[in-house]
């Protein structure tokens, strides 16, 4: 079974991850990238649908020991976990190297003290756990073959076959070294080489030491920022710039629910956000690589501006069910691929111009073809923005006029008259602030409620929407104004936990609702750092780092966020890790940082 989704570690190599169970079990791993099909799904099914455990040997049947204590060694996505046995305590450390070859999964066991008794139990599933493959041995190798895929075993370790699964058992004492790597290869060409686990080990420290030292925040929130930098530089498909969502499919967001669904694309709104906080924290580079990104993926047809793409720019993401598996916790349907890429989410055009603004204000050097998409996009907009459409939340109900949706429309056209006042891009400046102007009215008079003094989901709703804390973010109206403080107010009323967290809009629970969904689901972290940051905006700085540090706090034990928190079963939920958590800990941090709101 698998475990609590806070009870995984994440570890990556830029171009795929892995998820390391708080027992030692690799349950979840997709095979050569991030979207590519699992080799190990047991975490959205059983032990049936492919897992690899290493860890000390218990007797009989027994379900394997947690480990009693695990980290990540440094700054780093080395993985350290240690368990201690009656017969002495041994380290598994696991990692994946920064690759340019095939990629690999390796792992070390050492001996601290005395001698344990250690097992490997590897049992391969291709095709997210519906297919044996064939395995066999290649002198002293193990692949796994199925169709387009082969996985290699290479161990210093006795290996052999039983129940479709492979094993081997060892005993380790002070300063022994057992190695395991599986390597993902082509099945029709060549064996990839022979691993130096070791060596790979010395130089993935190196990256990421190397890469750690590039960040220019040096607050008293470090730990949390550098960790969420870690984590989204893992999520950083290296090859493109492509920046997943989060590395797996259908976690829910409701334990037992059907809001389950594929985060291992591109979302231009996530990864352009994600672009801002690695600019801010010093990482140009990797903003430049998404910048190129998005250049290649919107080429050709910048008017039918996709919200989502693949890793490498790819538009047709068709959605389906696998009804092999029955879901984390039963919670089904298990999806791949997402339906909501071709809705009409009109504050993408916002959130990108945002990003592409920021990078030039940041002094990322210029890039032509970037105005030029930006004063394209513009001009779809001109003759868009007053159209309803899905919104932020990817609804599948009936569009809607959202109000966060009109704000972003009005960001990208302010950014654009910015680049275009700057010198750097012509346009029709006086009619692109007349659009401004426009768009500013027309949310202040139909998405505002008088009576409650509250921004509103949607134009004509009664109902509130998590989105409207960006308001005063994005420069819509200052933090002072009465409507925003308003909005605050009223979303803390109405949209907030018992504890404290923010829900993003009201759920509808056995009936479909808004969002054409039945169920509920958890506080949306996201928004619950959003709140942070503005109450920091409005002179609330103590009650603004209580909620940060609270936040915080929902962290595990190795700093990562899944996409919401479950109050009631107080659980992360959703797909881990989720860079749409990670980006807002880092703004809030700086944000806190900057207005010296933290304590000690």
């Amino acid at each position: 079974m698998a475990g609590r989704i806070e009870d995984y570690a994440l570890i990556g190599d830029m171009q795929t991850a892995a998820l390391v169970c708080r027992d030692g079990s690799v349950d979840w791993l997709c095979l050569p990238r991030f979207d590519s099909q699992a080799v190990f799904a047991g975490l959205l099914g059983t032990e049936d649908h492919g897992f690899w455990r290493v860890g000390p040997a218990g007797p009989g049947d027994t379900d394997p020991a947690p480990a009693d204590r695990r980290r990540y060694r440094g700054d780093s996505l080395i993985l350290e976990s240690e368990w201690d046995t009656p017969r002495g305590t041994v380290r598994v450390t696991d990692f994946m190297p920064p690759r340019d070859g095939a990629p690999q999964l390796i792992r070390i066991v050492e001996g601290v003290s005395g001698r344990v008794p250690m097992r490997s139990a590897l049992r391969m599933r291709f095709s997210y756990g519906r297919i044996v493959p064939w395995v066999h041995k290649v002198g002293e190798r193990t692949v796994a073959v199925a169709g387009p895929d082969s996985v290699w075993l290479d161990t210093d370790a006795e290996t052999h076959g039983e129940d479709l699964t492979t094993y081997s058992e060892f005993t380790v004492s002070p300063g022994d070294r057992v190695t395991l790597t599986l390597s993902w290869q082509p099945s029709h060409k060549e064996a990839p080489p022979l691993p130096d686990p070791e060596g790979s080990l010395e130089a993935t420290a190196e990256f990421w030491r190397e890469w750690v030292e590039h960040c220019t925040y040096h607050g008293p929130y470090r730990e949390a920022v550098i960790r969420s930098l870690i984590t989204l530089k893992a999520l950083t498909y290296a090859p493109t710039g492509g920046i997943v969502a989060a590395p797996t499919t259908s976690l829910p967001e409701e334990i037992g629910g059907v809001r389950n669904w594929d985060y291992r694309y591109t979302w231009l709104r996530d990864a352009a956000i994600t672009l801002s906080s690695m600019l801010r924290t010093g990482y140009r580079e990797e903003a430049r690589a998404w910048r190129d990104w998005l250049l290649r993926a919107v080429a050709g047809d910048p008017e039918n501006l996709q919200i989502m793409y693949g890793i490498a720019g790819e538009r047709e993401l068709g959605e389906a069910e696998l009804d092999w598996l029955p879901g984390y916790e039963n919670s089904g349907p298990v999806r791949v691929g997402n339906g909501a890429a071709n809705q009409l989410q009109l504050d993408v055009y916002g959130e990108v111009t945002e990003a592409l603004h920021l990078a030039h204000m940041t002094g990322l050097s210029r890039n032509d073809y970037a105005s030029l998409l930006q004063l394209k996009l513009i001009k779809y907009l001109e003759t868009h923005w007053d159209q309803p459409d899905e919104g932020i939340w990817e609804v599948r109900g009936p569009r809607r006029h959202f109000t966060h949706s009109k704000v972003m429309a009005w960001v990208a056209v302010d950014r654009t008259i910015k680049l275009i006042e700057s010198g750097d891009a012509d346009g029709p400046l006086e009619r692109w602030r007349e659009l401004r102007d426009e768009i500013h009215r027309d949310v202040c008079e139909k998405g505002y409620d008088k009576e409650r003094n509250t921004f509103t989901q949607s134009y004509g709703s009664k109902e509130l929407d998590a989105s409207l804390l960006l308001i005063p973010q994005m420069g819509f109206l200052p933090p002072d104004d009465k409507r925003v403080i308003g909005t605050i107010e009223a979303i803390q009323r109405e949209l907030s936990t018992e504890d404290g967290f923010v829900l993003r809009y009201p759920t509808a629970g056995d009936e479909a609702g808004v969002d054409g969904l039945e169920g509920d689901e958890g506080a949306f972290l996201a928004c619950s750092f959003w709140l942070a940051d503005d109450l920091a905006m409005i002179g609330r700085v103590d009650e603004a780092r209580t909620l940060f540090e609270k936040l915080l706090s929902l962290r595990n034990d190795l700093g990562l966020l899944a996409e919401e928190w479950d109050s009631r079963l107080q659980r992360q939920v959703g797909n881990f890790p989720q860079a749409f958590s990670h980006v807002p800990l880092i703004d809030t941090a700086l944000r806190l940082t900057a207005s010296g709101a933290y304590g000690g």
